[in-house]
């Protein structure tokens, strides 16, 4: 496995769908203001996230929006709300899990457009706002709470949510905890740093807790660092760079391939991956300014979620 002399295979992701005009609203909001910089949006599209139907579900956050495109890339509103929904996982029973930067974290059934509040707070605490979710084979829930944290302010925070209801911190410290995915063998848990441009490894311990916590990859260059992650089903970890494109890295953490769009001027935001396609051997991508949805064939398949299963 083990080849440092390997040459990097680029693959290019070119684009399934795009936002219809109807949907797109150019203008400042409270979300864009301080993560934009005052920029007028016209969305900030993230959280690909596939129901057993095969439709693709993607969420704009400084708008408050929560869209389905179906397989043949037609676009349907589901819900508009006051909220920044930033993440999405299914859960098996069909419910879709929501990280909420503004609102906490949040389930939406998609049949009849029910909002639900699962957590507001932590330890009656508020959240400095949510980013990013993933389910482990068991239901239990790990989600980032990343708000405005940074490397001169390191104390965004990691949760796990057990099946049960339990509620445990397991980071403090975390410079912008973004991305947030389990290991195969569920025995480690990934996070990526944004404002330190790297990937976190968090092993599991048979009592629930975390130890001897450590950097799996440290990334270099591009406009910010990781955003969404994502395991295949080899172990391996595909992690979207924004200003690069969207690495993979084979078990070992060691860089195999890298995905990235042949308009890279465009396609400079891909901040987002979900595994797709009737072998799991394709991903599709959100990029979040343009609000286009990019695919590519890929020689990996993704790992089974837990809102498959």
């Amino acid at each position: 496995m083990f080849n440092p002399f390997k040459p990097l295979e680029h693959i290019h992701a070119e684009v399934f769908t795009s936002m219809p005009g109807k949907f797109r609203k150019k203008s400042r909001s409270a979300w864009s203001d301080p993560n934009r910089q005052n920029a007028e949006v016209e969305c900030f599209l993230e959280a690909p996230a596939f129901d057993r139907d095969g439709n693709l579900f993607v969420c704009d956050i400084p708008f408050g929006r929560i869209f389905r495109i179906t397989p043949q890339g037609d676009w349907d509103l589901v819900l508009q709300y006051d909220g920044w929904p930033n993440g999405m996982k299914f859960h098996k029973d069909g419910r879709l899990f929501i990280c909420d930067y503004k609102e906490g974290l949040l389930t939406l059934d998609v049949r009849t457009g029910k909002l639900e509040t699962v957590l507001r707070t932590a330890y009656s605490e508020s959240f400095k706002g949510l980013n990013d979710l993933h389910f482990a084979s068991n239901g239990d829930l790990y989600f980032t709470d990343q708000g405005q944290t940074g490397i001169v302010d390191p104390t965004g925070r990691v949760y796990r949510l057990k099946a049960n209801g339990e509620l445990r911190r397991l980071v403090e410290n975390a410079p912008s905890p973004n991305g947030i995915t389990v290991s195969t063998t569920e025995k480690h848990v990934y996070v990526g740093m944004t404002r330190s441009n790297s990937v976190w490894r968090l092993p599991l311990m048979a009592d629930g807790s975390v130890s001897k916590t450590g950097l799996a990859i440290q990334l270099s260059g591009g406009v910010a660092g990781p955003d969404g992650i994502e395991m295949d089903g080899e172990n391996g970890l595909l992690v979207c760079q924004l200003g690069v494109g969207i690495w993979r890295f084979d078990a070992n953490m060691l860089p195999t391939h890298l995905i990235s769009s042949r308009d890279h001027d465009r396609h400079h935001h891909l901040d987002n991956v979900a595994f797709g396609g009737p072998d799991h051997k394709q991903i599709f991508i959100t990029e979040a300014l343009t609000g286009d949805v990019l695919t590519a064939k890929v020689p990996f398949a993704g790992k089974k979620l837990y809102g498959h299963l």
